[in-house]
């Protein structure tokens, strides 16, 4: 861990569930990193990810909650460790942090610590970009020696092969006891007021395809907590539950497969910058589970590999009837707007005649109006004359007499 600084406190918080292939070298890359400190909640686990996390426990490092129920309430475990580490652990700077994404200052020659310790707590949150990693496809192990390359494909090519978008950006904080971590653990309720500079920077290198058999218990993990939660209500484009239904479908395996480049596809990628060779994490000695090839000739690799043959034109059809789907309801979307602004632009010319009218039944009130008072003008006048002329009589009479 660097030393300098020492009066900076960084405390990442964690909320994991299953992740025994990736967790320690998560925690050891951040403790090179500088981070003092991480609370984490382990949502259930039953793949040894709550025996390894306990070893840290015991250093003193790391600080463990249980949270068993499996609802996606990550919004609100967050929200609590986030508090913690600042109420409890005088935390400086919040890094509310997956299992699957390892902090990084975009200077490689500085650590999170020592970016963090330039950055000006004034700005009391700022986005941090989320890049995706990418390499050949496996069917266990980390990964992390594999997934070599940023993946900057645009979001056309990410559509062509069923995924939505790039992740979210991330939001390190200040320590607050006021914070709320949204669900997805990407935005805050603090308001920004800049970023830092450039030169202390920080980005979140993203590893969320690390194996076949990690990605298909996680996407069954997460399809089944929300099926489990009655108070979330993901969008129908939400990328766990698009991959839960294509899991239920039996095309997730062939998803999992055209997530990842082919050679050919690597090789142009790389020329035209599509894909950039990415080697901090791999030059870790970090502890990885050992990768097995998905495609192979025994055992359970050639299994697999006769499985994405056999579910590989499915997973096409289906993501070319997603992006169908998408630039249907786009055009609909636009059909909509379209309707709707000549629906507000037929009420306002409704809403200029009745102004006519009214203006013109006003002006006829007024009119009226001023017909009235000149009769009552004239009937007044007429009653003083009346009155005028019945004096002078009376008058004339008196002095006849």
């Amino acid at each position: 861990m660097s030393t300098s600084h020492p009066d900076l406190k960084i405390v990442m918080t964690l909320m994991v569930r299953d992740e025994a292939d990736v967790i320690a070298s998560q925690i050891e890359h951040h403790i090179a990193q500088g981070i003092d400190l991480f609370i984490v909640t382990d949502n259930g686990s039953v793949d040894g990810t709550t025996e390894i996390l306990q070893g840290y426990e015991t250093t003193g490092i790391l600080v463990l909650h249980h949270d068993p129920v499996h609802q996606k309430q990550q919004g609100e475990t967050v929200t609590k460790m986030a508090r913690e580490a600042y109420s409890k652990c005088g935390a400086d700077w919040v890094l509310n942090a997956d299992a699957d994404e390892f902090w990084v200052a975009s200077n490689g020659s500085l650590t999170v610590r020592e970016a963090l310790s330039g950055t000006s707590k004034s700005l009391v949150c700022f986005p941090v970009p989320v890049v995706d990693m990418i390499g050949d496809p496996a069917l266990v192990g980390s990964g992390l020696g594999r997934l070599v390359y940023r993946d900057l494909r645009s979001v056309s090519k990410l559509r062509d092969i069923g995924l939505h978008a790039h992740a979210t950006p991330d939001t390190p904080h200040i320590g607050s006891p006021d914070v709320v971590v949204a669900q997805g653990n990407h935005f805050v309720n603090l308001t920004s007021t800049g970023a830092p500079p450039s030169h202390l920077a920080l980005e979140v290198l993203h590893f969320p395809w690390r194996s076949w058999e990690q990605f298909r218990r996680k996407v069954d993990n997460a399809g089944r907590a929300y099926e489990n939660q009655t108070g979330l209500t993901p969008s129908p484009n939400h990328h766990g539950m698009r991959d839960y239904r294509r899991l239920r479908a039996g095309t997730l395996l062939a998803h999992y497969m055209l997530r990842h480049p082919t050679e050919d596809q690597l090789r142009d990628g790389v020329a035209s910058g599509e894909f950039v060779h990415e080697l901090r994490i791999a030059g870790e000695n970090l502890t990885v589970v050992a990768d097995v090839p998905l495609l192979g000739e025994k055992g359970g690799a050639a299994s697999a590999s006769m499985s994405v043959l056999n579910s590989l034109e499915l997973a096409l059809r289906d993501s070319s009837a997603m992006n169908v789907a998408l630039e249907d309801g786009a055009t609909a979307q636009a059909q909509k707007s379209e309707d709707e602004v000549r629906e507000l632009r037929f009420e306002l010319a409704g809403l200029r005649s009745e102004v006519v009218e009214l203006e013109a039944v006003v002006s006829q009130e007024r009119a009226v109006r001023a017909q009235v008072q000149d009769l009552l003008a004239a009937q007044r006048n007429r009653r003083i004359v009346r009155v005028v002329d019945a004096v002078a009589d009376r008058f004339r009479k008196t002095r006849r007499q």
